[in-house]
């Protein structure tokens, strides 16, 4: 069993090679495209879209195939699409888009305030 100093020396070793957040938008036409996946997403969620045909339905969308970073993005943009606050009922799918694209012009591309950090 690992020791409490263990976890958190692993913790900080994760943290220290930035798994735990999500990509950052490299420039505005990123910021605007990441906006544009939280408007399907959200409305993929709010149709009751089962998760992995809406992972297939995003993919066809936005191909990044092609894209570590863009797989991660988008990935990161359903989960918050599908979490447990937008299934509570959340915001509307215009609403987190624009609060994703402010977020995302505001920070230099930073999108882990509206998107969350994962662990």
């Amino acid at each position: 069993m690992l020791s409490f100093t263990r976890i958190l020396a692993l913790l900080a070793l994760v943290y220290a090679a930035g798994t735990i957040a999500a990509p950052r938008a490299e420039n505005a036409m990123e910021c605007g495209i990441a906006a544009d996946m939280a408007v399907v997403a959200h409305s993929l969620a709010k149709e009751a879209v089962q998760r992995k045909k809406a992972d297939t339905i995003m993919a066809r969308i936005y191909d990044v195939s092609q894209s570590d970073r863009g797989k991660e993005l988008m990935k990161e943009i359903l989960d918050t699409a599908y979490g447990p606050s937008a299934a509570a009922g959340g915001t509307s799918g215009q609403k987190f888009a624009e609060e994703l694209f402010a977020t995302c012009m505001k920070s230099g591309g930073d999108m882990d305030p509206v998107l969350g950090k994962k662990l």
